[in-house]
């Protein structure tokens, strides 16, 4: 059986189920056998990551090594 076939027939028999449980199961499973975890974001998230890209595109922003130094300037002020 092919790999494609596979998934086929695993996907037709997950429809068949309906035993909540069962299918949580099969998604923890799947979850921990994963190559690639998905980050779901919120829509809020994405409209601030939306805005921060604007922002870097016109130059509002500041290097680490740059913050890094404000940052120790301010401590030692303190």
């Amino acid at each position: 059986m092919t790999t494609f076939e596979l998934k086929k027939l695993l996907i037709s028999r997950i429809k068949e189920i309906n035993d909540t449980s069962f299918l949580n199961e099969i998604k923890s499973l799947l979850e921990s056998k994963s190559s690639e975890k998905m980050l779901v974001l919120t829509s809020e998230q994405k409209d601030e990551i939306n805005k921060s890209k604007k922002e870097i595109k016109k130059g509002h922003f500041i290097d680490q090594s740059e913050l890094d130094k404000a940052v120790e300037k301010w401590a030692n002020e303190k």
